[in-house]
């Protein structure tokens, strides 16, 4: 297992170099393993979710279908396709970092929540044209990894956008442009 996270710590420093010297990062979904497989645990609904959702090369319809459902907006019920690529980016993400389950804060906003999360204020940084309005996006904890090394890992892979929410203990990943704050 060590040797498997100083590969993806060698892949991570590589990507990071090709982003630095303006070369494209290594292509998603392209890591070595037979499998992806994520673990993940609501805080708001107690619910919890362990799905292999790539297999032997592709995507596995039924389980992504299991993942749509599970990171479904919980104030409303409504459900969107999640991104396969952001499954792969937290993937790699805690590929290179380890850890455990994904403690799921946010995930598919639909545009009442967002809008009634904006209006609020309740929520720090809650964007009109959010990311999680698209399955594109997600907030997460990693058991067992502080957020500070899961923002720093996120960046690291330069797939999309990072943002680091310290008072409230999370990291928000999203598929859309690389940038973070």
């Amino acid at each position: 297992m060590e040797a498997l996270h100083r590969g993806w710590r060698a892949l991570a420093l590589a990507t990071g170099v090709a982003l630095l010297l303006g070369g494209p990062p290594p292509d998603q979904g392209t890591f070595p393993e037979r499998e992806r497989q994520l673990s993940f645990y609501h805080t708001h609904t107690g619910q919890q979710l362990d799905v292999v959702y790539w297999r032997d090369g592709r995507y596995v319809p039924a389980e992504l279908a299991r993942v749509d459902r599970f990171l479904s907006d919980f104030r409303t019920g409504d459900v969107v396709e999640i991104d396969p690529a952001l499954l792969d980016l937290i993937h790699d993400v805690q590929s290179l970092v380890g850890g455990g389950t994904y403690e799921v804060i946010s995930a598919y906003r639909s545009p009442a929540t967002n809008e009634m999360l904006r209006r609020r204020g309740a929520t720090s940084g809650v964007a009109e044209k959010s990311q999680h309005l698209h399955g594109k996006a997600i907030d997460v904890r990693l058991q067992g990894v502080p957020t500070a090394e899961l923002r720093d890992a996120a960046i690291t892979l330069g797939r999309g956008g990072v943002g680091y929410y310290a008072a409230s203990d999370f990291v928000h990943m999203d598929t859309d442009r690389v940038r973070h704050w």
